[in-house]
């Protein structure tokens, strides 16, 4: 049985007691294997765990979805807790990450650099492909072709390349396929190069199609014809369950919910079985 459970998401749960914040982290667990994505901000996501019963000593690699804060924050408690693991990025990752503020910036980064990951042992895997398998059935994709002409990057969101502040083209922004039987279940950490940009590529590199998605679509900044479009895109993939959070927005989120599909809010606590 596959069981990923979100242990960090912006909203709370049934469950009270777990901590909620402007983040995202899944814990799945293959049966075999255990595996985390993303890691939230980092003040939710060791006592969630305890909490959900997660051993977090017993995942052995860490996939971040892109550098920003409330995806990565969360990894220096995470080391102190399984100090034996492998960090997965997409290339990039570590270039300190902001948004424009007026005329001014604000940091979005992580609190960690690469003299920190290799001051603590750990091993830091860069993908330089566009999919690799984790472990059995499980797979890495980043560089993720822009062909839907209405998903389009906030130009405010900006990456430091070379002394220069550029625009950030997200060039690190790493999606998990799950192969099961009734196809691909899709793990998105905030899908800034497009949500359909990046289930497209999931779809032609494994051959199947997707059986479900959760996780952040970014589309809290899509124009109502962008929604709409998604929408229509989803419909048409006939994608069996839905589940959004964290950065889908709320407008997206009724559109979606209104789907005649097995749509969810997939807050903080949520755990989906699959067979």
């Amino acid at each position: 049985m596959l069981r990923i459970t979100t242990v960090v998401e912006n909203s709370p749960g049934e469950l009270k007691s777990l901590l909620h914040e402007h983040g995202l982290s899944f814990h799945i667990d293959t049966g075999a294997h255990s595996l985390l994505f993303d890691t939230g901000q980092g003040d939710a996501l060791v006592p969630n765990a305890r909490h959900l019963r997660i051993d977090l000593s017993s995942v052995t690699r860490v996939v971040l979805s892109h550098g920003h804060y409330d995806h990565t924050g969360g990894l220096r408690a995470f080391a102190a807790q399984s100090p034996q693991f492998e960090l997965v990025t997409g290339p990039g990752c570590l270039d300190d990450k902001y948004a424009e503020v007026g005329a001014a910036c604000e940091f979005l980064g992580n609190d960690f650099d690469a003299d920190w990951l290799a001051e603590n042992g750990i091993d830091h895997v860069t993908l330089n492909e566009p999919i690799r398998e984790l472990v059995p059935g499980v797979h890495a994709l980043t560089d993720f072709p822009r062909v839907h002409p209405d998903e389009v990057i906030n130009p405010r969101f900006k990456v430091l390349r070379d002394g220069k502040l550029v625009t950030d083209d997200f060039a690190d922004e790493v999606m998990l396929a799950v192969d099961m039987p009734e196809g691909l279940i899709a793990i998105l950490g905030c899908s800034h190069p497009g949500v359909k940009n990046m289930l497209d590529a999931a779809t032609q590199r494994l051959g199947k199609p997707i059986h479900t998605v959760i996780g952040g679509t970014h589309m809290v900044e899509a124009s109502p014809e962008s929604i709409a479009l998604t929408a229509a895109y989803l419909r048409e993939k006939e994608i069996s369950v839905i589940g959004m959070s964290h950065c889908t927005g709320k407008a997206a989120m009724e559109t979606l919910s209104a789907m005649d599909s097995g749509y969810y809010h997939n807050r903080t606590g949520t755990a989906l079985f699959i067979n």
